[in-house]
């Protein structure tokens, strides 16, 4: 098969062994898959692979059709089409995965939304939901809405009945992210100059960093949770412990890479009960910045490092 592959520094497409699919596992032939921060910190050789995954195959997200079966396997059938999360090779023209964290293919997206799909929106919903326990009526804070995470948690947070607040640094994407769902995008510097009393926020996505830190704790309601799953701005920073303590506050950090199949497999049964409902009567989409081929992999990862956009580049096979 040929898959994006990082070669010294760069990612080249190259050709590699078919892979077989194991015990519990699923051969699926990919049609579509997403480009996340972590794939660009892996091809910077920051970010390895957890083992049992390729090393030098990035893509932590699919779609496709299942073309074999591995022994044990019976949750889907060949011919099916799925997507899903995986520790790595997501970005080759076969992958083989565990059948149980992949779900079926959402109702009404093209393969390259499909392709996606599952990291952002998993990695949203664990983050908001799971851990931040957003409430409808409760006000959440998106930092870096634009993105793929982004775009997903201001739906996620408008279909839970949230109120929502992005901030977005473009001003041109402004528009673009509040018909998402979002009840006010202002710029990142604009949040640091509102009346700290007024309209504090009960859950901080934070996709940006350590530079956020302060104005995050600063406008942090009474049991606020701040949860930190991006940190492209800088993973450092000082933090006053009395704001906390006076907001009596909780900061969370996640992954969902290194995590094992267990709670994987739990994630995706979330999607399914609670996501994929959403997507299927329209409520929520997925927005698709770039396609690009796989021969113009090295071109689809310029474009995510350039940043700027709204939603995801996908690498269709």
């Amino acid at each position: 098969m040929r898959a994006a592959t990082v070669r010294d520094g760069e990612i080249v497409v190259a050709e590699h062994p078919d892979p077989e699919p194991g015990v519990g596992e699923v051969l699926v032939r990919v049609h579509a898959a997403g480009l996340n921060g972590a794939d660009m910190l892996q091809k910077a050789g920051k970010y390895p692979a957890p083992p049992g995954h390729p090393q030098d195959i990035p893509g932590l997200e699919f779609a496709g059709e299942v073309v074999g079966l591995g022994p044990a396997a019976e949750r889907f059938a060949v011919g099916d089409r799925v997507c899903g999360i995986t520790g790595g090779g997501g970005q080759g023209e076969l992958l083989s995965v565990h059948e149980r964290q992949i779900s079926p293919t959402p109702h009404g997206l093209s393969w390259a939304q499909a392709g996606g799909f599952p990291e952002v929106f998993t990695t949203a919903h664990d983050a908001i939901v799971a851990q931040g326990g957003l409430r409808p009526g409760e006000r959440l804070l998106v930092h870096g809405a634009a993105g793929g995470v982004g775009t997903a948690a201001v739906q996620l947070g408008h279909a839970i009945g949230a109120h929502v607040t992005a901030s977005v640094r473009n001003p041109e994407l402004h528009n673009a992210v509040a018909a998402l769902g979002a009840h006010e995008v202002v710029f990142p510097d604009a949040l640091a100059d509102r009346d700290l009393s007024v309209d504090p926020f009960d859950v901080v996505l934070e996709l940006v960093g350590a530079p956020n830190l302060d104005v995050n704790l600063r406008r942090l309601a009474t049991g606020g949770r701040i949860v930190v799953i991006g940190v492209g701005a800088g993973p450092k920073g000082e933090i006053n412990l009395f704001q906390l303590m006076a907001a009596r506050g909780r900061i969370m950090g996640s992954t969902l890479r290194a995590r094992p199949l267990e709670e994987k497999a739990a994630a995706a049964r979330r999607i399914e009960r609670e996501v994929l409902p959403l997507v299927a009567r329209g409520a929520i989409t997925v927005p698709v910045a770039a396609t690009y081929p796989l021969d113009d992999a090295a071109q689809a990862y310029e474009h995510f490092a350039g940043g700027g956009k709204l939603g995801k580049i996908v690498l269709t096979m």
